[in-house]
């Protein structure tokens, strides 16, 4: 929810109806609590709370004591605290139950990002109470003892668990003098215990002792996920690692070592890839080794015997027995119904929908020769691997396409290197031959050479219109260079708006000049007009999609080595006779004999697909949770359901209340209303069952930080961690997650089985993390169960110096092919920007979508040239209804919508900013979306093409319906002159 920075609270005012109430102020007294006896009154008791706390101080931290009555008692002193246990003396006014709160915190800043810290010690008790109960802790064992009855959490998912208390010295101690040199210690685990604590041993375990089997039991069919704990006590241990053996019965029967995997080792990646991971463990930490076993369905039920080997540098194997009891039963889908088994951990090293299938609208990848065709466009290759044309057949509606293509370049695009001896371009010695990876995907590889350079090309084309190039320039020889460039001629036809680079949406500049700097999230541009434009991004091999949405400064842009070249590197656009030029150079530089240079590409060719405003009016979304029955007399058909509500309680998990939201959308589509719901992985909540063993991964998932945020995460986490939303109405927390990672196989996963088990109808998308190989994924598996998937994001403005000035369309363009719909957001500016802005950086509209609005409930006038309105239900304000009812009142999906970029738009005003959209039902009648851009009031008179509407101009009125808000009742004639407010318009049906 981090996106929303300026959310309303209407969107958490029901936190679930099922949380268990609080059983003290947290916020005043903090989550945790022992109960001690005092069986008289006395002037001062004394008790030894054998806490065994996991902070790493916690003589740095209060401790309050109340008495039976609930209020504070002051007369308290402190003796030894530390993690093993806290010496108290306190005054007992009356007999009865003490409470001690002994990690009591402060909340300051904005309640969805607080800032939590821990009270410090404070001294309140009365100088002669002290005094008299003297300061030598020796005496104090002569006082009366308060009981220690137990320990208290302000509810159970605060509260420690037993693999959060720690041992205490001693016990490490003898541990340690039982293993005596033993540079490693294994501590197997069943997945019930995950290991909460990296730095500190268990109690369990040093009671326990180290090695051991493990004995769990797991259904045929279900997959069985354990842990097995390793430990450095004297050192640094290096390469951890880890083998199976077959388990065998005593029947005979056995489970192959291959149904064993070690998720910390490795596994497939979120793109499909195999890999490995390296694991050391540091001296005195606990590195936990999460395991799973694929128990096969047909397999004997019986007692399974086999063995765990964990090695490393230097220190000999260890060797854990296995014998997992294999029941009767069989499991439904593996265990994954139930999250709290982990036996969804598999779904991490998942590729399902990992291929390279059409996703809808897209065709088939043509190849012939070196042309290759793709929905509304065409991408013709030179000798070199790079595009010598491309062409697109949209048309200027964007509903549908035009009988002669728009031709994109001016001239083929060039890779050029230039030394002393002149100008070298990158050429092939033949024609690239193209290869079919599947319907969606084809590539093709060029060996070529530029001047002192030899280059290899290898490059891809998907049918959304992506080209993925990844340049090798290599050096025979030591060479001095003055510039290597990419060279992209752009026809003026095309190159109209422009975007990126440091530039909100506008015409495109006729000289500008851009330099890399790691303080922006900047990498490239898009140039174009309405129907045919390219996006174009700059990087290298080591490219990994920055943090965004308040985070970007902590994972920042990898400079591209080669582009950048020590920040001589840049871009240039520029507008002559011939050609709008795009020049992307990497300044002068020596390179050495052997050394290759990477100059990577990624361009994406749109618009990726047409606008359907007909869909687009039918489909009236209620973006909150609420009453079905109101939201359907509303006239909404699509409502969005956020986290913080009783059916999505934690953010971005949304599988524990699965007989709450099951009811809830089948509730709906019984009166035929579909349901998404937010989902994304940006953020974890705190919630998560798996968010233990996500923590062993290091920071593949979960991204490095400096911890804080609220108390939750601060008392159950180890510290190294980006704290992100926080919802105070119950309690919960997030992590921020890495941007790519197993996680988001793991996401594709649950969404497969929240389709197929809640019967969800799409995704609501709050400013994702993840690129567009997830995002097709998404896109494949919800439309595997929907024929028509609703997908739709929104994003606040990315354009500040928090977000690295990122074009929120430039940053999430890539997932444009696999969306419906956009709600851009907060801090957009409706009031202050063009209409060139709000075409390219709010409509969606050139990139083959449409949207909403948000900020301040959006413009409506200026909304409706775009086919926008605000939500219905977000807030107060947000009510198109009045909207609705006029478009069906016009009949506005039976009409084609003509914007006013379109060149021969049948309506137009005698002035340049009053810009007008008609929406034609040819023949009948036309509803004109008239808004001002006008700094004062002002009339203006309507250009009209009658024979294009099919309307008789004799014969003709222009009536506005009375709408609350929005206009008042009134007719004109084709000739008057009509009023108009600045900043404001008119819906008029002409017929």
């Amino acid at each position: 929810m981090g996106a929303l920075l300026g959310a309303t609270p209407l969107a958490y005012a029901q936190a679930p109806a099922d949380l268990q109430p609080l059983r003290w102020n947290a916020d005043a007294l903090g989550n945790h609590r022992y109960l001690l006896d005092v069986k008289a009154a006395a002037k001062a008791v004394h008790v030894v709370i054998p806490w065994r706390r996991r902070d790493a101080h916690p003589e740095q931290v209060a401790v309050l004591v109340t008495g039976p009555d609930g209020k504070p008692v002051a007369n308290v002193l402190r003796g030894g605290i530390s993690q093993a246990q806290g010496e108290l003396v306190f005054e007992a006014a009356q007999a009865g139950t003490y409470a001690v709160y002994y990690q009591p915190y402060v909340s300051k800043g904005r309640s969805n990002y607080p800032t939590v810290t821990y009270a410090a010690p404070t001294d309140t008790a009365d100088v002669n109470w002290a005094h008299k109960v003297g300061i030598d802790p020796r005496a104090w064992r002569k006082l009366p003892e308060a009981t220690v009855l137990r320990y208290e959490a302000v509810d159970d998912f605060d509260a420690y668990t037993s693999m959060e208390r720690t041992a205490t010295p001693d016990e490490v101690k003898a541990l340690l003098a039982a293993h005596a040199n033993e540079r490693l210690l294994v501590f197997p685990e069943t997945r019930e215990h995950p290991v909460r604590m990296f730095d500190a041993l268990p109690e369990s375990w040093a009671t326990r002792g180290a090695g051991g089997a493990l004995s769990d039991s797991a259904l045929r069919g279900e997959y069985l996920s354990f842990q097995v704990g390793a430990w450095a006590p004297h050192g640094k241990v290096d390469d951890v690692r880890v083998s199976f053996a077959d388990l065998r019965s005593d029947a005979g029967a056995s489970i192959p070592a291959s149904a064993l995997t070690c998720f910390n080792l490795g596994g497939v990646d979120y793109a499909g890839k195999p890999f490995t991971t390296r694991v050391d463990v540091a001296e005195g930490k606990i590195q936990p080794l999460w395991m799973g076993l694929n128990v096969p369905v047909s397999i004997a039920p019986g007692v399974y015997h086999g063995e765990v080997t964990v090695s490393a540098d230097g220190v000999p194997a260890r060797k854990i027995p296995l014998a997992i009891t294999v029941e009767a039963g069989q499991a439904v889908a593996h265990g994954d119904d139930d999250p709290y088994k982990l036996t969804r951990l598999r779904w991490l090293n998942s590729t399902l929908a990992q291929d390279d299938e059409l996703v809808k609208p897209f065709t088939a990848i043509t190849v012939k020769g070196a042309t290759l065709g793709l929905l509304g466009r065409e991408v013709k290759l030179d000798a070199n691997g790079l595009p010598a044309q491309i062409t697109s057949r949209f048309d200027e509606r964007m509903t549908g396409f035009a009988p002669r293509p728009t031709n994109m370049l001016a001239a083929p695009m060039r890779l050029v290197v230039e030394d002393a001896s002149g100008v070298h371009v990158l050429t092939g010695s033949k024609a690239p031959t193209v290869q079919t990876n599947g319907p969606a995907k084809v590539h093709w590889q060029v060996a070529g050479i530029a001047g002192p350079l030899q280059g290899d090309v290898q490059a891809s084309l998907e049918a959304d219109g992506t080209l993925v190039y990844s340049i090798a320039l290599t050096a025979k020889d030591a060479v001095t260079l003055r510039d290597i460039r990419l060279e992209m001629p752009l026809s003026h036809d095309m190159a109209q708006y422009q975007l990126g680079l440091g530039r909100t949406g506008d015409h495109a500049p006729a000289d500008f000049q851009w330099k890399w700097n790691v303080q922006n999230n900047q990498d490239g541009a898009w140039i174009g007009t309405v129907n045919a434009g390219l996006e174009f991004h700059l990087r290298d091999e080591h490219y990994l999609r920055p943090l965004n949405t308040n985070f970007y400064h902590q994972q920042p842009l990898r400079m591209p080595v080669s582009w950048d070249n020590a920040g001589q590197g840049g871009i240039r656009l520029h507008s002559d006779r011939d050609a709008y030029a795009v020049q992307a150079f990497s300044g002068p530089r020596q390179v050495q004999a052997g050394e290759t240079l990477h100059y990577d590409l990624v361009m994406r060719v749109t618009p990726f697909k047409t606008i359907k405003p007909a869909e687009h009016f039918a489909e009236r979304f209620f973006h909150k949770y609420g009453d079905l029955d109101a939201i359907k007399a509303d006239g909404a058909n699509v409502v969005n359901i956020h986290h913080a509500t009783p059916i999505n309680p934690w953010i971005n998990y949304p599988f524990l209340e699965p007989g709450a939201m099951r009811a809830y959308i089948d509730t709906a589509h019984q009166r035929g209303v579909r349901v998404k719901i937010y989902d994304t992985v940006r953020e974890l909540s705190d919630r998560a069952p798996e968010l233990p063993m996500l923590e062993s991964l290091g920071h593949e998932v979960i991204s490095s930080g400096k911890g804080g945020g609220f108390s939750w995460l601060q008392e159950h986490l180890d510290g190294d961690y980006i704290a992100a939303w926080h919802v105070p109405e119950n309690r919960d927390a997030a992590v921020i997650n890495a941007g790519q990672s197993r996680w988001h196989n793991y996401y594709i996963e649950g969404l497969d089985w929240l389709a197929r088990n809640m019967g969800i109808d799409g995704l609501y998308l709050d400013d994702v993390a993840y690129d567009r190989t997830t995002m097709k994924r998404v896109r494949k598996v919800l439309q595997a169960h929907r024929e028509h998937p609703l997908i739709d994001l929104h994003s606040a403005s990315q354009y500040n110096p928090r977000d690295g000035y990122i074009n929120s369309v430039l940053l999430y363009m890539e997932l444009f092919p696999y969306i419906d719909r956009l709600w851009f957001g907060e801090e957009f500016d409706y009031e202050k920007t063009s209409p060139s802005y709000w075409l390219t950086e709010i409509s969606g509209i050139p990139y083959g979508l449409m949207g909403e609005m948000l900020q301040h409930d959006g413009n409506p006038w200026r909304g409706m040239l775009f086919g926008m309105t605000n939500r219905l239900g977000w807030s107060p304000g947000s009510d198109p209804r009045g909207l609705w009812k006029l478009w069906d009142a016009f009949g506005i999906e039976q009409a084609d919508m003509v914007g006013w970029w379109v060149h021969d738009t049948p309506i137009k005003t005698d002035r340049a900013d009053v810009l007008v959209t008609s929406y034609v039902r040819k023949g009948k009648k036309t509803l004109v979306a008239l808004a001002s851009w006008a700094p004062e009031k002002t009339s203006v008179k309507l250009a009209i093409d009658w024979k294009a509407l099919g309307i008789s101009a004799g014969k003709a009125t222009l009536v506005a319906a009375p709408i609350e808000g929005f206009q008042p009742a009134a007719t004109f004639k084709p000739g008057d002159a009509i009023p108009v407010e600045p900043g404001k318009g008119w819906l008029l049906v002409l017929e």
